[in-house]
């Protein structure tokens, strides 16, 4: 049952972001980046050895984590949203199908994560590594440094 409550709780934040209500992409993608590195940030303690494994909670993040990778990156980063307080990069839009590329990847490893199903940190630790990678190397080429 948590599983569940944890996966609605996500679609939930997401949907709220991407209404026609939160008409702004930059605040829809902000929400949408920050659940991210929220729900990764769960797992990390997991992995280090820092928290104790528990299947449960690891399967409830992996699956809060393909529902925030489903959006729609036209809606996200629309044509002209690079505007304003941004990090997004030009590249984005310079490199739409490069950056869908990269979101591909990243959805194709959370879904390999979740059918692995790890039971234990040795087994999580390889699959969170690859999707974390994403994470950095989408950060490398599409955001802006800021500082």
């Amino acid at each position: 049952m948590n599983r569940m409550k944890s996966f609605v709780l996500s679609l939930s934040l997401l949907a709220a972001a991407l209404s026609p209500a939160s008409a702004n992409p930059l605040e829809a993608r902000e929400a949408q980046m920050k659940e991210r590195g929220r729900l990764l940030g769960s797992l990390s303690p997991i992995v280090k050895g820092e928290q104790p494994y528990d299947a449960s909670k690891v399967m409830d993040a992996l699956e809060a984590l393909a529902a925030n990778a489903d959006a729609d990156l036209q809606v996200l980063w629309p044509a002209g949203s690079d505007m304003g307080d941004t990090t997004a990069s030009p590249k984005i839009w310079e490199d739409f199908s490069g950056f869908h590329a990269a979101d591909e990847k990243y959805r194709a490893d959370i879904a390999a994560a979740i059918a692995a199903n790890p039971q234990d940190a040795a087994a999580l630790a390889p699959v969170f590594g690859g999707i974390a990678s994403n994470c950095g190397g989408c950060h490398e080429v599409f955001r802006l440094k800021r500082g």
